[in-house]
């Protein structure tokens, strides 16, 4: 998508622009290379840093990455579909430590989400493409993340093996939510759901770790270097409530776990959560083996009106919830906005499958 004409700023937000280009008056090299920009991408830089508070600050921050950002090209082309994961493994290969980890993912993902956030404000990239690029962006930072922890976690405690197939075990993430359903805006957390496919320990020849304490380690150290706040911010705020038992739950469960609670215990809501489900780290296969083995709870073979009646149910406690929080012209909760445009969809999603 090229450069689209755009209308221009407003008079009273020249000066907030001003100011921003002040910030790179003051290095007179940062000032060399920002009057050497063409026209439009100046035009675009006062629009972004006006309407993105976020951008403004990272100007302040970090004005040598806004600069490089633009000479490489990447603030006026859609990205390949494999160039943000390429990008975010040769930023994590060099990392020594959790420190690093932590910190080179939100240095990545700052840069990353400046990129996102001007080519949205410039209508640079539709809304498909900006969802696509956040989307994406969560999972290379999940399942990259993952990769890097799991191999420090073998080399302490072994290759957690699983006790009847013998062979090593991977987890499983599964995205959920507007993350699942590649629908990620730039303020949403990331609803995730640990899982791992057999029971065992690891294969450390002195210390032997249950499979289930191995991958609950591992899912505390991934939501650390996601979610913790730190000075270059966090990475992706991080929701594990969905899960079995929500917040009183193990953090990870095995296969035959998730597949028993879902059957004899899992809710209306649940299955209305589960549609949305997509593994976006970890063992793939796997995860579409998980995935199959919940679908008989997802989707019933059946015509099932007990699923109708909690449906409505469901819908009723939402609007009495929105009429007494006084939210009935929200955009998002209210009549006919978007959580109930949502819930219409995933409704007819549930019964016809």
């Amino acid at each position: 998508m090229g450069q689209p004409n755009l209308v221009p700023l407003p008079a009273a937000f020249l000066s907030l622009a001003e100011r921003a280009r002040e910030t790179l008056q003051n290095n007179p090299e940062h000032w060399a290379q920002f009057s050497n920009w063409p026209e439009t991408r100046k035009d675009a830089f006062d629009r972004v840093v006006t309407c993105s508070e976020f951008a403004l600050d990272f100007l302040k921050r970090d004005p040598e990455v806004v600069l490089a950002l633009a000479a490489s090209g990447a603030l006026e082309r859609t990205l390949l579909h494999h160039e943000l994961r390429d990008q975010l493994r040769q930023c994590l290969s060099s990392c020594e430590d959790e420190a690093e980890l932590a910190r080179n993912l939100r240095q990545f993902r700052n840069q990353h989400q400046l990129r996102i956030i001007w080519r949205d404000i410039t209508r640079q990239a539709d809304l498909d493409e900006t969802c696509t690029d956040l989307t994406d962006l969560a999972d290379a930072c999940i399942d990259l993340t993952y990769q890097w922890l799991y191999e420090r976690l073998t080399q302490q405690w072994g290759v957690p093996m699983g006790s009847r197939s013998l062979r090593p075990q991977s987890m499983v993430i599964l995205g959920m939510g507007k993350l699942g359903a590649n629908e990620l805006n730039l303020s949403s957390d990331i609803d995730l759901i640990f899982a791992f496919p057999e029971s065992g320990e690891t294969d450390h020849p002195k210390r032997p770790l249950d499979n289930q304490e191995f991958f609950i380690r591992l899912g505390q150290r991934l939501i650390k270097a996601l979610d913790s706040i730190t000075v270059d911010g966090f990475v992706f705020r991080v929701d594990m409530r969905l899960r079995p038992y929500g917040s009183s739950g193990a953090l990870v469960q095995s296969f035959n776990a998730m597949e028993q609670y879902y059957q004899s215990q899992g809710r209306d809501w649940e299955r209305y959560a589960m549609i949305k489900a997509r593994v976006v780290g970890g063992e793939a296969r796997a995860g579409r083996a998980l995935l199959e083995l919940l679908r008989p709870f997802v989707y019933r073979r059946y015509l099932d009106f007990s699923a109708i009646d909690s449906l409505r149910s469901m819908k009723l406690l939402i609007q009495q919830e929105v009429r007494r929080r006084g939210m009935s012209d929200n955009i998002k909760l209210g009549s006919g906005g978007i959580r109930e445009v949502e819930f219409i969809a995933q409704a007819f999603q549930l019964i016809h499958g």
